[in-house]
């Protein structure tokens, strides 16, 4: 059988740091090109350092109807070949060869025109997939009936919550019939009732014969979809296969309980301590926090979450001047958690939206012999959250 995606030396360079440049005279560009052997002399390879490979030297090939998750820590290039495959944008080196429609679902606001209405975006992605009107009048209802946004289908699609957008996105996606079905972790936008909406429909699309390629942090909707997968780091190709395999890989590789970090957040551990898991950071940042907020995730070995908190939840607001360093420790009193393997995502910031530091899935700690077994059910974070006690130093 013939792959529906034949991917071969796939990479991708950008250089760091770079931003578009105003349209240049006739004159303007005659000095530029007379000046620039002059200035590589003088940088020498300083513009060469600033360049970086996001994708290196890729090959893998997809048969129809095989549904593929591609995994991997944050940088590790898992979006780069998703864009590479939608046309977004240019491999450096390389090709990739698709035989069949594409539809994707990548950023929020990708493929949609802001000034157009729902509808109008609607009739024009079918039209740029290459669909007839009466295909997309077809399958209009159904769309609209999955994205749930009826009543503001004729509003500018530019007025829409982030949540509307990608609902309308994926129902287009899904709904118009593409050969090959590209979805980023965009879905995390979503509510937790639409991403399980999602994924039902991915599943269906898949048992039609249709080939599904999914981006996720999110380890148990990789198992629940997937039925092969690859794990990329540092834009490398590092592992494929059964999605048992390549999953059992990345959770082997990606995490520890104590990790260095370059930037705010310089280190973090966790520990188990008889009943309780301690969590502690230390930080060093230029800006100056009334309340230094670490927001904390534990989620299972399938990266479903158990629970979290931050000062915010907990409303902590210790006894301390702004600060530009400092610790901070969380003891986590008799967590109810069965014996295994959990992740630790972190946040962490002044408790605004701005983060100055987010990372998934970047601790790890194995639970041995709690007193108080069996786990807590996946909730929202805030919710039925084991008691806390915080310390800032």
């Amino acid at each position: 059988m013939k792959p529906i995606i034949h991917v071969e030396n796939l990479s991708k360079q950008y250089t760091l740091g770079a931003t578009s440049e105003p349209y240049s005279t006739l004159r303007e560009s005659l000095v530029k090109a007379a000046r620039k052997p002059l200035d590589m002399v003088r940088r020498g390879n300083k513009a060469e350092s600033s360049k970086f490979w996001a994708l290196k030297g890729v090959s893998f090939d997809v048969m129809p109807g095989d549904v593929v998750g591609i995994i991997g820590r944050n940088g590790a290039g898992k979006s780069t070949p998703l864009k590479i495959l939608s046309r977004i944008t240019e491999p450096t080196t390389g090709r990739a060869e698709l035989y069949g429609r594409v539809g994707s679902l990548l950023e929020v606001g990708t493929g949609f025109h802001p000034e157009l209405t729902g509808r109008e975006n609607i009739y024009l992605n079918g039209a740029i997939l290459g669909m007839r009107r009466a295909e997309i009048e077809k399958k209009f209802d159904e769309i609209v009936d999955f994205a749930e946004i009826e009543e503001f289908l004729d509003t500018p699609v530019k007025r829409y919550s982030s949540g509307m957008y990608v609902r309308l996105a994926f129902a287009v996606s899904a709904h118009l019939e593409p050969e090959i079905l590209i979805v980023d972790e965009v879905l995390a936008v979503g509510d937790a009732q639409f991403q399980k909406k999602c994924l039902g429909k991915m599943k269906d699309v898949s048992e039609h014969g249709r080939t599904v390629i999914f981006v996720s942090h999110n380890m148990h909707s990789i198992y629940s979809l997937c039925t092969s997968g690859f794990l990329l780091s540092e834009g490398i190709l590092v592992e494929r296969g059964d999605i048992d395999k390549v999953v059992n890989s990345y959770l082997a590789t990606a995490t520890s309980n104590y990790k260095e970090f370059d930037g705010a957040l310089r280190w973090a551990k966790i520990e188990q301590v008889e009943d309780t898991l301690e969590l502690e950071c230390e930080y060093d940042t230029s800006l100056n926090f009334d309340v230094p907020y670490l927001g904390f995730v534990i989620s299972n070995c399938l990266g479903v979450p158990i629970f979290g908190s931050n000062p915010g939840i907990e409303h902590v607001r210790p006894n301390m001047s702004a600060s530009l360093q400092g610790r901070i420790k969380i003891v986590v009193r008799q967590p109810k958690l069965l014996d295994g393997e959990y992740l630790v995502s972190l946040w962490f910031g002044d408790g605004t939206v701005n983060n100055v530091f987010e990372e998934k899935d970047v601790l790890s700690i194995e639970v041995i012999g709690m007193t108080d077994k069996g786990q807590l059910p996946p909730v929202i974070v805030g919710n039925a959250v084991p008691e806390c006690d915080w310390t800032f130093a």
